[in-house]
Order: structure tokens, then C-alpha cells, then sequence
């Protein structure tokens, strides 16, 4: 698969937490629903959170906040203020793929763009762990806010 270019199917299993964040302005961007969001050492004031595309490359300090409840909009070098609800731990958020099965609950879920499961870590974004699988949407227990050193080994 690819990364989005509109917002993607996402379910959710039980109650959601989620949590406000003020957007990175270091680069005009577009996030849709469903993409993963961290916090990118590498851009910006390294405390405002970025949508995770498959051209960001994940280092240890990374941090993996969730998953985007909704989409958003920045222009390049606006103020920090526009917001954007992120889902967090403990939010099980499923994710429409087959990358997974049953056989596979309690494994480690990573995503290799903003549209695509991964079982591999390498230069990936870990989001969380298995939960269930079912009607094609492989859910995933959050781990965030998440260090992603286990994403950069």
C-alpha cells in the first residue's frame, strides 16, 4: 500500500481516549483520519507532533503519540495553534488489512506508511499490540505516547 491521500477506515473497539495536540507548522501538511502521528526529533521545535509518512525516517528519539482522529490542515511556518485529536493508549483502533490473524494476537504492530500495517520494526513506527482480528479490520491496542527506539533498531 501507500500513504493516504484521504482519510482511512478506522474503527473502534470499546470507549476512545484521546488527546488535543497543536500541529507542527515547520512544513505545510495535510493529515487525514486514521494516519499516525509522532513526534519527529528531526522537524520542528520536536514537540509538536507530524503525521508519520514512509519518506520520515523513525529514530530512537521519536515518539509515537497516536493515531489521528480526524484530519487537519497547516500552512508552513503558521502559528502552533491549530489542534488535532489523537487517540491514545489504552484505544483499540482498527485498521482495514490482512497483514494479520488471529494467530498473531499479543504481536507487536508497527506501520511502514500511514496506510499500511507492518510486522517489520526496521525504520517502521510501532503503534501497539494485536488485539483482534475480525470482518477484515485488525485491531490494535495503542502504545502512545510511545518511544519509538524498538522502531529505529
Amino acid at each position: 500500500m501507500a500513504d493516504l491521500t484521504s482519510d482511512a477506515p478506522i474503527k473502534l473497539k470499546g470507549e476512545a481516549k484521546s488527546e488535543i495536540f497543536f500541529i507542527d507548522t515547520a512544513a505545510a501538511r495535510t493529515i487525514y483520519k486514521g494516519q499516525p502521528m509522532m513526534i519527529d526529533q528531526n522537524v520542528g521545535s520536536g514537540l509538536n507532533p507530524v503525521q508519520f509518512v514512509d519518506a520520515v525516517t523513525v529514530v530512537a528519539a521519536d515518539v509515537f503519540v497516536g493515531i489521528a482522529a480526524h484530519g487537519a490542515s497547516v500552512l508552513i511556518s503558521g502559528a502552533l495553534t491549530t489542534p488535532i485529536e489523537v487517540y491514545v493508549a489504552p484505544t483499540i483502533v482498527g485498521f482495514k488489512s490482512a497483514v494479520y490473524a488471529n494467530t498473531d494476537l499479543g504481536a507487536i504492530v508497527n506501520m511502514s506508511d500511514s496506510g499500511t500495517l507492518s510486522k517489520t520494526t526496521l525504520a517502521n513506527v510501532q503503534i501497539g499490540k494485536l488485539f483482534k482480528v475480525e470482518d477484515g479490520y485488525c485491531y490494535v491496542e495503542l502504545y502512545a505516547p510511545y518511544i519509538c527506539a524498538a522502531s529505529a533498531s
